[in-house]
């Protein structure tokens, strides 16, 4: 008894030590100078020298430390819960979220410059955030805004490239074909022909990375008008943000949706290096494939049921519950409806995660926006009761190691009350966003000299041997 009790303030400790650890690293960051009169890029020629210093320093004092032991279980198991990969850019915490460069997304949307006073984050502020671990002034945002308007232009090929697909396709299968048709102008593969020193490997990766976000965009709204609305593209301007111009090359010029895309791209741009999207963007280039290569491989990963194509899931599951019991279901209703669900042996889309162990703070944060414009849109209400009804559900389930909502169980509800309701869609819109994250941990994959990734496999027989032996 004597041992447990002193376990179990061992265990509490530690997370007092986490949770002070975790508040030390907000100030800190918060504290961080929000502006240095510097552009991105020069920012980064800057920083890029210190954080291969302290890499190597890294790796020279600490790189025989064990990060803990590796079981079956977590070979046989996707390799879930093993530590093995350096992801500069976010830090997913099971209770408290995702944070980027230390800051928490309420954080974000405090200290992050926004279009107008209190509104949503700008993903330009982001992507500086990302990519320097700095807080920008508004002015270096707008200048980051200009550039990228400025690298925003698509060769017709790549266009023509999507037309050769039916227009059936899945939006996913186009999206990714104008991204691979992009990559005949990569900056990185031209270097590299001419022999670039690897010292400077990242300088065309960022000239590649900083492209790529400008213009996926402009290739995923050319999807979307092509699939949905008879191809009738709509022009970009010049004069708006980046998630702003977004939703209006969709189609969309309500204020509310830009604040909206501006809040989506924002918290889906990253989500550290595990989930499999980011995860296979670096994996494939660690074999210095350029960043459009990488970022193709990482779309197609995206578009899997298990990982992206969630978010169109939950809105159809949702409609499926409406068609079925109305849009004014009671709780004990729904509560029949998920049961019924589960016990046809499917999931409740929208609901778990495989790291997070409390609601998503994306979740959240998306929440808020639909209790500030759309309190009384019928499908946030339903996903309000779902808030309710599920979680208890999945607990009495036993088989659910996080019961509690993540960002898709809200997202699509808020994209079809502003008129976007092709929810086949959805997955590109997180596509766009991704670049954002996958991008900026590329430019640093190449500056620190971050080698090609090569885990060592084994066999069940391997396995069964080593563990007769153990």
């Amino acid at each position: 008894m004597v041992f447990y009790r002193s376990v179990s303030l061992l265990s509490k400790l530690r997370s007092r030590a986490v949770q002070q650890s975790s508040l030390s690293n907000s100030v800190r960051w918060l504290q961080v100078q929000t502006s240095s009169g510097l552009d991105l890029r020069s920012e980064l020629q800057e920083l890029i020298p210190e954080q291969q210093d302290r890499l190597k320093k890294i790796k020279s004092e600490y790189g025989k430390v064990q990060l803990g032991n590796i079981t079956v279980d977590m070979v046989l198991g996707g390799m879930r819960g093993m530590t093995g990969l350096l992801w500069e850019t976010s830090l997913l915490d099971p209770d408290e979220g995702i944070r980027f460069r230390g800051l928490s997304i309420p954080e974000c949307q405090k200290v992050l410059p926004t279009a107008k006073p209190g509104g949503e984050p700008l993903p330009e502020g982001l992507l500086w955030l990302l990519l320097t671990g700095k807080v920008p002034s508004k002015e270096q945002v707008n200048s980051l805004s200009q550039e990228l308007q400025s690298r925003a232009t698509i060769p017709d090929h790549v266009y023509k490239t999507i037309d050769a697909l039916p227009v059936t396709a899945h939006p996913m299968t186009q999206f990714t074909t104008g991204v691979m048709a992009l990559q005949v102008q990569s900056e990185f593969q031209k270097a590299y022909e001419k022999g670039i020193h690897k010292s400077k490997f990242w300088e065309p990766t960022y000239e590649d990375s900083m492209s790529l976000i400008a213009q996926v965009p402009l290739v995923a709204a050319y999807v979307y008008r092509r699939m949905y609305k008879n191809g009738a593209t709509i022009a970009k301007d010049e004069s708006l943000d980046y998630g702003a111009n977004f939703a209006h090359m969709l189609g969309f010029s309500s204020a509310e949706m830009h604040e909206l895309m501006r809040l989506y791209v924002t918290i889906h741009s990253d989500h550290e290096g595990g989930n499999v999207s980011a995860h296979t963007g670096h994996l494939v280039s660690s074999a210095l494939s350029d960043p459009y290569l990488s970022f193709a491989a990482a779309l197609n990963g995206l578009a899997g049921p298990l990982h992206g194509l969630a978010n169109q899931e939950v809105l159809l599951w949702i409609k499926s519950v409406v068609e079925e019991c109305g849009e004014n279901i009671s709780k004990e209703q729904l509560k029949d409806y998920v049961w019924k669900t589960l016990n046809s042996g499917k999931v409740v889309p929208g609901f778990g995660h495989g790291v997070l162990r409390k609601t998503d703070p994306r979740y959240t944060c998306q929440r808020e926006f639909a209790m500030k414009h759309l309190p009384e849109d019928p499908l946030f209400q339903l996903v309000s009761k779902l808030y309710e009804v599920v979680p208890p559900v999945l607990t009495e389930l036993g088989k659910v190691k996080n019961p509690w909502p993540n960002v898709d169980a809200h997202s699509g509800v808020l994209l079809n009350y502003y008129g976007l309701t092709e929810a086949r869609y959805y997955t590109v819109l997180f596509g766009v966003s991704r670049a954002l994250g996958i991008c900026s941990q590329l430019i640093w994959d190449r500056a620190l000299g971050l080698p090609l990734e090569r885990p060592k496999s084994v066999t069940m027989e391997w396995l069964e041997n080593h563990c007769k032996k153990a």
